[in-house]
């Protein structure tokens, strides 16, 4: 493998300490803005369109956040096309044709960003646990993120008898309920990490058997991406209240993980008995509530839209406008839902701004 560029061993130094100050994030989020800005130009572009130079941005919440949907509009990298590079792709929105890409050189970054927090806030101080995989695997879909992150779960963090029970041939329910039964024989505790999609085939196909299990104490579940057209939609109070019910976990080791294609780190909460439960990342990641349009920061108390500023994002851009819509938390915020009505118009506007900064 080629030598680590010193830039991004810097991060990997950053991301394995056990936390930081304010002024240690800023030190390096400027210095990974300064290497965007010149390395980026369709970036670059659009920050001078919004006045902000290496000069006059003095903190990571001056950085000009990306509008999502401009990973689908262009290539947004900082080093050119290699052939040993991974390429994650968003899964689609129905009506629109374009994918984002997230061009990945390596995946050092991105793989100590992740089993350094999943370890935190999924393991929990446990080392290994037999793990069912609930999504396809890598070879099935080879530029998903998410593929790839639960492939790194179950190597790094689970049992050898850990496997995948969602195959391209569909849900393999014998061999799950087997899985399950073994679990509660044993007492060892299980994990079940998957789509949120798939948990709810999970839970009706328990339901068409008349079947529930009580896995042991210490088992956990993990679920993420939503339904996305694959399932029926469920309210959240119905969906992890079912989990709980058919599979004996409560609903404090129901763990949501939020993330996208366009990041290379996740936020977690700690349980869902609690709805909305408060997500809250690494000390490599911050957050903050914007109006779309103007990327102000929102008043205190106030819904906005989330910005994330990623120092694992060192190929791309650190700082990315979501379309989600979010308000401040102790300890976090909380996931309200996708920006609708003048907030989903302001993203829009954002990604037309960007695209018309790139082209000029």
């Amino acid at each position: 493998m080629d030598q680590i560029a010193p830039l991004q061993a810097q991060i990997l130094e950053f991301i394995a300490m056990d936390g930081c100050t304010d002024g240690q994030f800023d030190q390096l989020a400027l210095q990974l803005f300064a290497h965007q800005y010149a390395a980026n130009a369709p970036y670059r572009s659009f920050c001078q369109r919004r006045g902000a130079t290496v000069r006059s941005v003095k903190t990571w919440s001056d950085i000009p956040a990306v509008p999502i949907d401009a990973f689908k509009a262009m290539e947004l990298r900082c080093e050119p096309a290699a052939p040993g590079e991974r390429v994650f792709m968003t899964s689609g929105t129905t009506g629109r044709a374009a994918r984002g890409r997230h061009f990945h050189p390596r995946l050092d970054v991105y793989d100590l960003s992740m089993a350094r927090h999943f370890a935190q806030r999924f393991m929990r101080g446990d080392e290994r646990l037999p793990m069912g995989i609930l999504f396809p695997d890598e070879q099935a879909m080879p530029n998903s993120s998410l593929a790839h992150y639960l492939a790194l779960a179950k190597a790094r963090f689970g049992t050898a008898d850990s496997r995948y029970f969602l195959t391209p041939e569909g849900l393999d329910m014998a061999g799950l309920c087997a899985a399950l039964e073994q679990a509660e024989r044993t007492g060892q505790p299980y994990a079940l990490l998957g789509a949120s999609f798939s948990l709810v085939h999970v839970m009706d196909g328990l339901r068409a058997q008349g079947r529930s299990f009580r896995l042991p104490p210490g088992s956990r579940i993990l679920d993420t991406g939503g339904y996305k057209g694959q399932s029926r939609e469920l309210p959240l109070e119905e969906f992890y209240a079912g989990l709980s019910q058919l599979l004996g976990v409560p609903r404090t080791h129901c763990i949501n993980m939020y993330g996208m294609t366009e990041l290379s780190t996740q936020f977690y909460d700690d349980g869902n008995a609690v709805l909305p439960s408060v997500k809250s990342g690494p000390h490599w990641i911050r957050s903050r509530l914007v109006e779309p349009v103007t990327g102000r920061s929102v008043a205190p108390g106030e819904r906005g839209i989330l910005v994330h500023c990623d120092l694992a994002n060192f190929n791309s851009v650190t700082t990315i406008l979501t379309e989600d819509v979010g308000l401040a938390a102790e300890g976090g915020f909380l996931l309200l839902g996708r920006a609708e009505g003048a907030q989903a118009k302001g993203c829009s506007l954002a990604v037309d701004e960007f695209v018309k900064a790139a082209a000029a």
